[in-house]
């Protein structure tokens, strides 16, 4: 059973987060902030952590940060009342995984543990399928059948990252603040070249298909 840690300084919304997971086939541990987290964490090793920004002493950037330096792999979801994009970019720039507004709808906070939960899963096995086409991070090499598909550092990064979230749209600005420096002087539409690039190196490649989100960014869809 996935061990979930939920760190949510609301103490209702605490319990019913908890109460869901655990009707859910989660085992959800709730901690009001992120000095009973770091306790809790020392007690069991959890599976993934959801947690506020918003919260006394500790807010969730600096907890973020300080599990990241301990755990680099843990799944972490940010939930929280903060919809302005400095606290996404500064949320994915520390660590997180993904990013949920309040009002939290439950249904959709269980979708997103699920897929990152099977994200965690391709990160610890280091490798990645897809029908004939197999990605492999620890030799950094790309395959369609026989074939190895050669390709840069960057292209690599970005095709890893779209396929480990199918359907998942991420927009050309998290990708930027992803696999380009901070001080890049190339715009958000450079990752429109590195897509056309990577579109024409998977020609052959039926299995799936990088598609474009119109005014958004872009997206891998399994087929």
């Amino acid at each position: 059973m996935f061990q979930i840690l939920v760190v949510e300084d609301d103490a209702a919304l605490n319990r019913s987060v908890c109460a869901f997971l655990n009707q859910s086939g989660y085992k959800a541990t709730g901690c009001l902030n992120a000095e009973a987290a770091y306790d809790a964490m020392y007690e069991t090793v959890f599976d993934l952590i959801v947690s506020d920004i918003m919260m006394p002493k500790i807010d969730g950037f600096e907890f973020v940060k300080t599990v990241r330096s301990i755990n680099e792999n843990i799944p972490i979801l940010f939930m929280t009342a903060r919809d302005d994009f400095a606290a996404k970019q500064k949320g994915y720039r520390v660590g997180v995984d993904d990013y949920m507004v309040k009002p939290i709808d439950l249904d959709e906070l269980f979708l997103r543990i699920g897929a990152l939960l099977r994200r965690a899963k391709i990160a610890s096995s280091r490798k990645l399928t897809v029908g004939s086409f197999v990605m492999d991070a620890d030799e950094h090499t790309a395959y369609l059948g026989e074939d190895e598909i050669n390709l840069t550092n960057r292209e690599f990064s970005l095709l890893y990252k779209l396929l480990s979230y199918p359907k998942k749209t991420f927009t050309r600005s998290q990708l930027m603040d992803e696999f380009w420096d901070p001080d890049t002087a190339s715009g958000p539409r450079t990752v429109d070249v590195y897509m056309t690039k990577l579109r024409a190196k998977l020609a052959k490649c039926h299995d799936f298909e990088i598609v474009t989100v119109h005014g958004l960014g872009y997206k891998a869809v399994v087929k």
